[in-house]
């Protein structure tokens, strides 16, 4: 194992945490290959770190035919790892195999799954069309046939790419992990906290801070809230996240509109820590999901979690050791959840406390980070075969 850092190309295409990015870049010489986002960008904030940036075409299609012509007639980057498996990672496959560079698939997200929740929240924004649904599908297989590893974040998410055909490597690596030195439980009082945040300094408030989106689930928490707040047992949501706009019409269309705090989402390396220690609860209501570290930040900060049962989230929020969970789209279970948690507040520390113990084992930054340098020069020195 030589001493110098790798030459690792990350080629983005569907939009990346910035802790990610600054992750890698304190571990490689790393340069950012990026598709540009229509109405959105590319890395989720600006890195703190210089990173070589590369912003290619908007379109799916020339984005990845840039792509192979990067590999190509660049300069032979040590490794790639491309997210996803659609066509950007199709093309860094492709030519891998052809100049004989190590390519990896980062997968963070089941994306054939994500587009089918499309079916269920039947949002006119976001329709659900079979020929993308195949055409997912066929990118998927096509990967799997060409591709020579994966890197996913959850064993959930290796069940999904094995699904898809592949008899490559799959490395369970939950990149970017989490800081479990700027997420920790609060130090003093939660309500001089909330005042100092300009939230409400009394009364139960629940952190919801996915994006809104059909994946996600916004409505079965809007419909729990409705009903706590019919049963004469209101609780305030606070959301920090893209698309918070929709966040709050829908939950005026449910009649709660009153009890919802929310504005745009805040810098992950900064506030948000505080906004999880301000909270009573995090839920995290996905109808599907790749790992969710949503819930991870918020139990390292010692804040109960309530998630759906679903995906990832299987694997980190287990019912009666670090969490509560709930039938995926059942909001009555949802509130009598939220409800439990309100009115034991021993159970509710004795699983959060559970909760950031499975963090510092599992999740660490620090921890997750050196099993992704291992992987990327280990594979700089041999190649799997094809």
């Amino acid at each position: 194992m030589t001493a110098s850092r790798p030459r690792v190309l990350f080629v983005v295409e569907s939009g990346t945490d910035v802790r990610l990015v600054e992750g890698m870049a304190e571990r490689f010489e790393l340069e950012l290959v990026c598709r540009t986002i229509p109405g959105g960008v590319a890395v989720s904030q600006s890195p703190r770190v210089s990173v070589r940036t590369y912003m290619g075409s908007s379109s799916r299609f020339f984005f990845a035919a840039e792509v192979m012509r990067r590999l190509l007639v660049r300069p032979r980057p040590d490794f790639v790892v491309v997210q996803g498996y659609a066509l950007a990672a199709l093309a860094a496959n492709l030519i891998g195999r052809f100049r004989g560079l190590p390519v990896a698939m980062l997968v963070c997200s089941p994306v054939e799954r994500y587009y089918r929740c499309r079916k269920d929240a039947n949002d006119p924004r976001a329709p659900f069309r079979v020929a993308e649904f195949l055409a997912l599908r066929l990118l998927a297989r096509l990967n799997a046939l060409l591709g020579q590893r994966y890197l996913v974040l959850s064993r959930h998410l290796a069940d999904v790419v094995t699904g898809h055909g592949t008899r490559r490597p799959i490395d369970v690596v939950p990149v970017y992990g989490v800081d479990v030195e700027q997420f920790t439980p609060i130090d003093g009082d939660r309500t001089d906290l909330r005042r100092r945040l300009r939230l409400p300094e009394h009364g139960p408030l629940v952190l919801f801070s996915s994006r809104v989106a059909p994946e996600k689930d916004a409505d079965t928490l809007l419909r729990a809230v409705g009903i706590l707040k019919s049963e004469g047992r209101p609780v305030a949501v606070l959301n920090r996240s893209g698309g918070f706009e929709e966040f709050q019409r829908q939950a005026a269309v449910r009649g709660v509109g009153d009890l919802i705090d929310a504005a745009d989402a805040v810098d992950p390396r900064g506030e948000l820590a505080d906004l999880y220690r301000a909270a009573d609860l995090c839920v995290q209501a996905s109808r599907e999901e790749g790992l969710g570290f949503s819930p991870l930040e918020a139990l390292s900060c010692e804040i109960p979690v309530i998630a759906s049962a679903v995906g990832g989230l299987k694997e980190t929020v287990i019912d009666g050791d670090t969490g509560w969970t709930y039938v995926p789209g059942d909001a009555s279970q949802l509130a009598r959840q939220i409800a439990a948690i309100l009115t034991s507040p021993q159970e509710a520390s004795r699983r959060a406390v559970n909760g950031r113990q499975l963090v510092l084992q599992r999740f660490e930054r620090g921890r997750v980070f050196d099993q992704l340098e291992q992987i990327v020069r280990a594979g700089t020195q041999r190649r799997e075969p094809a």
